[in-house]
């Protein structure tokens, strides 16, 4: 019994199958490559122009934002959309705000990966560069500490803060009394922790006087991200602020 030989026409079909099958495999991770090129070229044009992510390291946002809660940023505030009374906002030092930070150590893998994570948005190393608080004054506003109730007014409104940590007992919303009127292109801000925030107050001895130039900020925080127990979005209380800008 002889074995059957394969002829010409069944050996051509096998080596156009395999052909086949290598150029399916080729155009699957072309196509691979090419999604994932697409999504580190949106993400990183949505952190550039849109939205990026901070994590919080100190106690100055107490109780609205814990440390280490991770939150999204809306970066179109103040380029294409004005700064509300009440916004929290992200901004670069103005000067002399922060402490030098010391230098993390990371071994090559872990630093890689938070680099990548960072040009996504997904990750935030340069936190410890930027503060976060709540916007106050406006340019051309009138801010004043503190009346006989221990209230802060903005234009001769007293505030009603219902964000604010005060130590037990205290009712004054700060412990020292400030006036000061809010230069143009520039913001008045503070900490709702408001006896642990090196905020306006405490920064007028510095270069801007401790008000915030519009041009250092980076966007408005609007939701805490993570953790997911934490999840919420940012209100900037309106209510508060009602009648201080004339309406």
């Amino acid at each position: 019994m002889t074995d059957i030989q394969p002829t010409e026409s069944a050996t051509a079909d096998r080596v156009d199958g395999k052909r086949r099958n290598s150029r399916g495999v080729k155009l699957f991770i072309r196509d691979i490559v090419l999604i994932f090129l697409a999504a580190i070229i949106i993400s990183v044009g949505i952190k550039a122009f849109l939205i990026r992510s901070f994590y919080i390291p100190s106690e100055s946002m107490q109780d609205t934002l814990q440390v280490n809660d991770r939150i999204i940023v809306n970066e179109l505030v103040p380029k294409m959309v004005k700064i509300e009374h009440g916004d929290i906002v992200v901004f670069k030092d103005p000067g002399g705000w922060l402490h030098t930070q010391p230098v993390v150590e990371q071994n090559g893998f872990v630093a890689g990966v938070d680099w990548l994570l960072s040009i996504v948005g997904l990750s935030a190393p340069d936190s410890n560069d930027h503060l976060i608080k709540r916007v106050i004054g406006l340019p051309g506003d009138k801010v004043v500490c503190c009346n006989a109730f221990g209230q802060m007014s903005v234009n001769g409104i007293p505030l009603v803060e219902p964000y604010l940590k005060l130590p037990v007992g205290v009712t004054k919303v700060s412990a020292n009394d400030f006036s000061v009127t809010v230069p143009k292109n520039s913001l008045w801000v503070m900490g709702d922790n408001r006896y642990d925030s090196a905020d306006s107050r405490f920064n007028t001895n510095g270069p801007t006087k401790g008000f915030v130039p519009m041009d250092d900020v980076v966007g408005r925080a609007f939701v805490v991200s993570w953790p997911s127990s934490h999840w919420t979005w940012l209100d900037n209380y309106p209510n508060v602020f009602s009648g201080v800008d004339g309406k």
